[in-house]
């Protein structure tokens, strides 16, 4: 059966995509696994936002702070839950999200590092985000920008761009990669994601939308 990709799965797939960047290390040490200010419902704010169907479900950060993405394996079925290990990083007034790859097994397809070998047994996805009350951008490592920093010797790692993928791997402890969030243009201008915040439980959603998707034909 075709899983219906909703936006949070779609989220995830933007970070382990044919064109994606990965770290040896997190940045820095003062990680935590919770962010307050991410827990509720989240829905698609996007300017790609489906008008078929609005407020499309992006993810939910329930009160345990488990950031749960949300999959509809079929149209009219509910959505399902599946947990993802998230964690966070906040640096000189500014936020990042760290996902370790070896947390995806079993949400995404995701290869071995490119380009390195004996690949390792884990390395990181991070983006960048701005959260504004209820409503979240996340801006995602341009791998382009990456890859030339790689490529002249600013940064430590690899560029696989074989078969018309682009893989970058950049290396260095806790400290060099904060010291690249920091002081490296690395993340896309324009957000990867927007999603916002509303003030229903998931169970109420449900209840709305399928009130919703019965009063039209399809």
């Amino acid at each position: 059966m075709m899983i219906r990709c909703l936006f949070g799965a779609c989220l995830l797939l933007t970070l382990a995509a044919c064109t994606e960047t990965r770290f040896e290390s997190p940045p820095g040490d003062e990680i935590v696994a919770c962010d307050p200010a991410w827990k509720g419902l989240w829905v698609d704010a996007s300017a790609q936002a489906s008008a078929g169907e609005p407020d499309e479900l992006a993810f939910l950060v329930d009160q345990e702070c488990r950031f749960l993405m949300l999959e509809r394996p079929e149209k009219d079925g509910p959505p399902k839950q599946i947990h993802v290990p998230v964690n966070y990083v906040h640096d000189r007034g500014k936020h990042y999200l760290v996902i370790a790859d070896n947390q995806l097994e079993g949400v995404v397809k995701l290869d071995p590092v490119h380009g390195v070998s004996p690949a390792p047994e884990k390395s990181f996805f991070i983006a960048r985000y701005q959260i504004d009350r209820d409503r979240l951008r996340i801006y995602t490592i341009d791998a382009k920008r990456a890859a030339h920093l790689v490529i002249d010797d600013v940064l430590d790692g690899t560029v696989d761009s074989a078969n018309n993928e682009l893989h970058v791997f950049v290396r260095g402890d806790r400290a060099k990669v904060l010291d690249i969030v920091r002081n490296q243009k690395i993340f896309e201008d324009k957000p990867g994601a927007e999603v916002r915040r509303i003030k229903m439980s998931l169970e109420d959603y449900e209840l709305k939308r399928s009130a919703r998707r019965g009063g039209r034909h399809e």
